[in-house]
């Protein structure tokens, strides 16, 4: 499955790893179980909870290829 996003669009982490869980078809649990952290952990991070155990955030990632890192960030226009 190929996903095509517009230009300058950021994908958060919570649709990140919900995306990515659905694609390799694994349930909460499922995912959970495989990364070695607890269910709860998982619906936090999939609901956007912003305050998170970043070792732990990682070991959810390693499951698909990826790792938290600095990105560059925008500057915030105001509307």
């Amino acid at each position: 499955m190929l996903y095509l996003y517009p230009k300058g669009y950021k994908m958060n982490l919570a649709n990140f790893v919900k995306e990515k869980r659905k694609l390799v078809k694994l349930t909460q649990p499922e995912l959970a179980e495989k990364a070695g952290v607890g269910l709860r952990f998982i619906r936090e991070l999939e609901q956007g909870k912003e305050t998170l155990r970043l070792d732990k955030v990682n070991q959810v990632l390693q499951l698909f290829g990826h790792e938290v890192g600095a990105v560059p960030q925008t500057p915030k226009t105001d509307s």
